[in-house]
C-alpha cells in the first residue's frame, strides 16, 4: 500500500506563497498592458504633422459640417502610427497567453487545494473505520484463538 505524507499546514503556507506570486504575476500583466497603451499613444505616426490636427483656418459655412474623406470630421479622426498598430496588435494577440497564465495559476492552486482536503478527509474516514472496527471485535472470540483477555 502506498504511503503518503502530506502535511496540510505545509501545502496551506506554499499555496499562500504561490497566491502571493500569481497576484504579483495579475499585477505586472496590468502594467504591461497599461505601459503597451502609453506606447501606443506617445509613438505617433507616420505622417508628419498629423499627431496634432487643429481646426480649419478661415471662415466655414454656418450650419454645415465638414467632413474627411471618410465621413468623419477630421478633428474626430486620429492617426494611428505603424508602432502603436503594432503594439496593439501583440496585445491582442497575447491576450489568450495572459489569461491561460492566469487560469492556470488558479486551476493549480485549486486542485492542490481540493486534493489536499480530499487527502484529510480520507485521513479522518480511515480513523474512524479503524475505531469502528476495534469496537466490533468480540473479546471472548479472541481467546479461542490464543489471546489473551484482559
Amino acid at each position: 500500500m502506498a504511503s503518503w505524507d502530506i502535511q496540510p499546514q505545509g501545502v496551506q503556507g506554499q499555496l499562500r506563497v504561490v497566491g502571493a506570486h500569481a497576484e504579483d504575476l495579475g499585477d505586472t500583466l496590468s502594467s504591461l498592458l497599461s505601459d503597451l497603451q502609453e506606447a501606443a499613444q506617445a509613438a505617433g505616426t507616420a505622417v508628419p504633422g498629423s499627431q496634432a490636427i487643429t481646426p480649419p483656418h478661415g471662415p466655414v459655412m454656418g450650419g454645415s459640417t465638414l467632413k474627411g474623406p471618410t465621413g468623419v470630421s477630421p478633428l474626430a479622426q486620429t492617426s494611428t502610427g505603424p508602432v502603436a498598430a503594432a503594439l496593439s496588435e501583440y496585445a491582442t494577440h497575447r491576450q489568450n497567453d495572459f489569461k491561460a497564465m492566469a487560469d492556470r495559476c488558479q486551476a493549480a492552486c485549486l486542485g492542490a487545494a481540493k486534493a489536499t482536503s480530499e487527502y484529510v478527509q480520507g485521513d479522518l474516514e480511515a480513523a474512524q473505520n479503524a475505531q469502528n472496527a476495534a469496537r466490533t471485535v468480540r473479546l471472548d472470540a479472541l481467546k479461542d484463538f490464543g489471546g489473551k483477555q484482559r
